[in-house]
């Protein structure tokens, strides 16, 4: 059986409590990095915050970084720039792949 929502790291499946208990962080810490647009769980139906394992992950790192001082308003945009690396790195082999494969084509030709 694949494709259960416990095999997918996005899968919202986890409760506020539930991620605090596990971090050992504060639920209020949790909620402002929500209000900060710094880490923003899905909601159910009700209402209630789910996090994915993705965003566990991503409490984690934020939770490093304010341990090191920095503000949440610092840390959002950390992020936007390390998701923005991130894409580009993705471009950058995306191009050195297409790059390879038009230096193979090029050489396979008459001499």
């Amino acid at each position: 059986m694949t494709g259960l929502p416990i095999d997918d790291h996005l899968a919202p499946i986890y409760s506020l409590g539930q991620v605090a208990d596990m971090l050992q962080v504060q639920q209020a810490f949790l909620r402002r990095l929500d209000e900060f647009d710094v880490v923003r769980p899905h909601r159910s139906s009700g209402g209630q915050r789910r996090y994915s394992r993705e965003d566990i992950s991503q409490v984690q790192h934020v939770s490093r970084m304010t341990g090191e001082g920095m503000t949440l308003v610092a840390i959002r945009r950390i992020l936007e720039l390390e998701r923005e690396l991130a894409g580009l790195r993705r471009e950058l082999a995306a191009t050195r792949r297409l790059l390879a494969r038009q230096d193979g084509a090029a050489g396979d030709g008459p001499a």
